[in-house]
């Protein structure tokens, strides 16, 4: 059976793609089966790609590029805008009506052993005037990987997005430490406060620019149980 998790991020710009992509390649280099779906995509280049042409955003990219299971492009990132812009008001720029049924009608989970799903933004993007990215997920009752950027303020924002994680009703499977810059002030005591006030498993630490292609493996074969 497909284990199929949802990515968010305490903030927008703290590495969830880059999480995701580091989780993929991580399996995927053990054999495993995966995949990476990146629905809603803004700030997009027009590409030809294979078949394709269109609109393609780049961190959908790096989620093909970290799967074992080849995927169209349309199959991974199936709404996709130009601008770098919220995505509720970029699909209305563009004339799409995007909602939690919308979303739902564009997206076929494929069958691996373990599907990401990325979101955009953080945990409360809107998708329109009264639908976030997090009612569609409470909709489909996933459990959410919590990618957390550590910077000043990580606590704060860290325990922010969790309780409203909890308060929809779903469970977060685990997180991870993303370090956003080789010289955040007391980094470890910062680390070792999340770890010691979430109950979840820390999944990985990714070290500043660490290398992605060789990932250091921490828990992540909790997320295949």
């Amino acid at each position: 059976m497909t284990k199929t998790y949802f990515v968010t991020g305490t903030d927008t710009e703290i590495g969830k793609t880059f999480a995701t992509h580091y989780i993929l390649k991580a399996l995927a280099d053990k054999g495993h089966l995966v995949a990476g779906l990146k629905p809603i995509a803004s700030d997009s280049q027009f590409e030809v790609m294979g078949s394709y042409s269109g609109l393609v955003n780049s961190d959908a990219k790096q989620l093909m590029k970290a799967s074992s299971l080849s995927l169209k492009y349309s199959q991974v990132n199936p709404l996709v805008f130009a601008d770098p812009i919220a995505p509720h008001i970029a699909a209305k720029q563009a004339n799409v009506d995007l909602n939690c049924a919308s979303l739902s009608n564009s997206i076929i989970v494929p069958d691996a052993e373990l599907v990401l799903i990325e979101g955009a933004g953080g945990w409360l993007t809107p998708l329109n005037e009264s639908e976030t990215y997090a009612d569609w997920v409470a909709q489909n009752n996933y459990e959410v990987i919590l990618v957390v950027g550590m910077k000043l303020g990580c606590l704060n924002h860290a325990q922010l997005t969790a309780e409203s994680i909890r308060a929809k009703g779903l469970s977060i499977k685990g997180w991870v430490a993303n370090q956003l810059t080789s010289d955040m002030q007391v980094y470890r005591e910062n680390l070792d406060w999340l770890e010691n006030h979430f109950s979840e498993p820390l999944l990985a630490e990714i070290e500043f620019q660490a290398d992605s292609e060789n990932p250091k493996i921490q828990q992540l074969d909790w997320l295949l149980n």
